[in-house]
């Protein structure tokens, strides 16, 4: 076939050709996306990944999102009364963090950020123990090892460098278990990722990457951040990414299941971005109005998650009335337990932060603790006076 005849069998035809060949270009442009579950509440099917669960395992993951999202609105409160010192919503991403804690088994380890209460609550975590870190009367809350739940993260990226070299370890000890990274859109742009990135790669680590692109780097949007679609990063590395509806809990559990049966048959790290959204504030000192539309986030709850399979069930007739009261009492129940367990808990120690610096202390920290304490004890006065 000559240059001539090929160039003349792919020039499209005149009726509508160029229009038809732009749509497509554009189609080809669009970041393929795992969904299983419409925001309509229909199923779909997916060629690479597929699920299959009974109407028991639907209800179970219905009422794991349904409890994690009363407890953060619980928790939100209590910081807005003064309760915690601050508070990271998981609003709107409760799909993403229960769909995937709930495709790991007990023997795998995670290494979350600071939002993570949902896959805490999947590892079996007290979710009363997430508030003293926050109420600033612990150093943590937990055992790790008590859970495989590794101790929240607030250095932005960090953890997916501690992911790596525990995966990395577990290759070396022979086990098959894997080990799964959570970060954020915007930590995506830390150096700590990148370099994790490498090492995973080059040792063939068993560790799933999984990203909640919930959309805004607190203040900045994904398309400030990068300008390929997040999951595609993993290819300059030499291993598979995904992009999966976030909002969407079985095509999340069907990802990361693959992604987990992947790390643990020794064929290496894979990226996982879960295509979510932060409907809330980035944290309680943090006021979004300032800097996204409203209209943005309007659109985003019409793909609430909880709605959406709350819709399949009522649709398919795989709960009933009963089903959905009783969940709204226990809601109420663990709501109570959470606000009961703040009152429990000690003041923070104001001090305690000048401690455990320097063994033998320092000039500047005695500086800094004494000029803390005059200020508190000038509240003190004006009390008195």
């Amino acid at each position: 076939m000559t240059v001539e005849s090929t160039a003349a069998r792919s020039k499209p035809r005149r009726s509508g050709g160029k229009r038809a060949t732009k749509k497509t270009a554009a189609a080809a442009r669009q970041p393929e996306m795992v969904q299983l579950l419409t925001p309509e509440g229909e199923r779909v099917e997916h060629p690479e990944y597929s699920i299959d669960v009974s109407a028991e395992q639907l209800r179970d993951l219905y009422r794991d999102m349904v409890l994690t999202r009363r407890f953060d609105a619980e928790a939100t409160a209590l910081q807005r009364q003064g309760e915690l010192g601050l508070w990271p919503s998981l609003l709107g991403q409760e799909a993403a963090q229960i769909g995937s804690g709930r495709a790991l088994r007990e023997d795998d380890y995670v290494f979350p950020t600071y939002r993570e209460h949902g896959v805490a609550w999947c590892r079996g975590v007290d979710p009363t123990l997430l508030l003293g870190m926050f109420r600033g009367v612990n150093n943590g809350g937990w055992d790790p090892t008590g859970n495989n739940f590794h101790l929240y993260t607030i250095v932005i990226g960090s953890q997916a460098l501690h992911a790596t070299g525990y995966a990395m370890g577990v290759a070396k000890d022979g086990a098959d278990s894997a080990v799964v990274a959570y970060f954020g859109d915007g930590a995506s742009s830390q150096g700590d990722v990148a370099e994790a990135f490498t090492f995973a790669a080059v040792y063939n680590a068993p560790v799933v990457f999984f990203c909640q692109n919930n959309q805004w780097a607190i203040s900045e949007p994904t398309e400030r951040q990068t300008r390929v679609p997040l999951y595609q990063r993993a290819q300059g590395y030499g291993f598979p990414g995904v992009r999966v509806d976030g909002n969407d809990v079985l095509a999340v559990l069907a990802v990361t299941r693959a992604a987990v049966e992947r790390a643990r048959t020794g064929q290496g790290p894979m990226l996982v971005e879960a295509f979510t959204y932060r409907m809330g504030a980035h944290t309680t000192s943090d006021d979004p109005t300032r800097y996204r539309r409203e209209e943005e986030r309007e659109s985003w709850e019409a793909k609430d998650p909880i709605l959406r399979l709350r819709t399949h069930l009522e649709k398919e007739s795989l709960a009933d009335a009963d089903f959905f009261t009783a969940l709204d009492e226990e809601s109420d129940t663990l709501a109570r337990r959470v606000r009961e367990s703040i009152r429990t808990m000690p003041d923070p120690d104001n001090m305690a932060m000048f401690e455990n610096i320097y063994v033998d202390g320092h000039a500047l920290v005695d500086e800094e603790r004494a000029g803390y304490e005059a200020y508190q004890a000038s509240f003190a006065d004006e009390e008195g006076n």
